[in-house]
């Protein structure tokens, strides 16, 4: 059987970003929206997300380039001079494993977005991680002891099949990732935990450019089992907190297709929220 989740990332992020989500959901093929709670539309997302019952929404936890949730103060070694999570990742994984003082803050910070998320009423659907950070082995022992805490049932471990990216575009360099040993790690140690974990997730090598071919072209070819696809809609490729180079208007596209629609019905593909495993 092919069940797949269709996720939207950095969902409050931006009104561009909230509009995204709600149009691919409401008129497309989205089930699932992750949500940042110290972005500067997160009260605007949530305020959306209460409207449609369908999309399953999940925490995106920030830890690299936004707003921390707890005061300044309390996370001194995380944030620089203007108040933001640093944006050395390196130097921050580095302090994270080795400095106790920083352990201790980032342990309280993932439980206060935790926190946050719970004070919004919605249903904990799933957890992930800006840019993924979540896969640092002690950043994921504090999403796993807030998690349990707080609900939560699924997390995503990013691994994609890079085999099936090849035979949609064999003329594109073969690709490591760099991060897939730690991605399996983490798999492994949440499905010991209990939680639900996709068999595979696209959308790495294409971040930021999961045009309408490509988003066809997966769901075609969509393996056995639980898949993820994420993907960064927006309104407008140059809203405030842009990535440069990201296509967020072909990803809405993609998302609002009516090809890609046609594709998931003809296959009998189980369009699903993490929270209907």
């Amino acid at each position: 059987m092919k069940t797949l989740i269709i996720t939207a990332d950095d969902f409050g992020a931006s009104i561009s970003v909230n509009n995204a989500v709600e149009r691919a959901h409401r008129h497309g093929i989205l089930t699932a929206a992750s949500l940042m709670v110290t972005g500067e539309a997160a009260q605007d997302a949530v305020d959306r997300a209460k409207t449609m019952p369908g999309l399953g929404v999940g925490l995106h936890l920030v830890l690299v380039e936004g707003r921390p949730a707890l005061p300044p103060r309390d996370v001194p070694d995380l944030i620089d001079g203007t108040g933001h999570f640093r944006t050395d990742m390196v130097r921050s994984a580095f302090a994270m494993a080795f400095l106790p003082d920083v352990r201790r803050q980032l342990f309280a910070e993932v439980e206060a977005q935790f926190a946050m998320f719970a004070a919004t009423g919605l249903t904990l659907d799933h957890v992930n991680a800006h840019k993924h950070f979540h896969l640092h082995p002690v950043i994921a022992s504090a999403v796993l002891a807030a998690g349990r805490n707080h609900g939560m049932r699924a997390v995503r471990a990013p691994i994609e099949p890079n085999w099936l990216l090849r035979l949609i575009e064999p003329e594109s360099p073969s690709r490591r990732d760099p991060a897939a040993p730690w991605a399996r790690l983490m798999r492994w140690r949440l499905r010991r935990a209990g939680l639900a974990v996709p068999d595979q997730v696209f959308g790495l090598a294409w971040s930021g450019a999961m045009n309408t071919g490509r988003l066809r072209a997966i769901v075609e070819r969509l393996p056995l089992g639980l898949s993820e696809i994420y993907l960064h809609p927006a309104t407008r490729d140059d809203w405030p907190g842009h990535t440069p180079g990201y296509a967020y208007e072909d990803e809405l596209a993609a998302l609002t297709d009516p090809v890609a629609r046609e594709i998931v019905m003809r296959d009998g593909v189980e369009l699903v929220r993490f929270g209907d495993l």
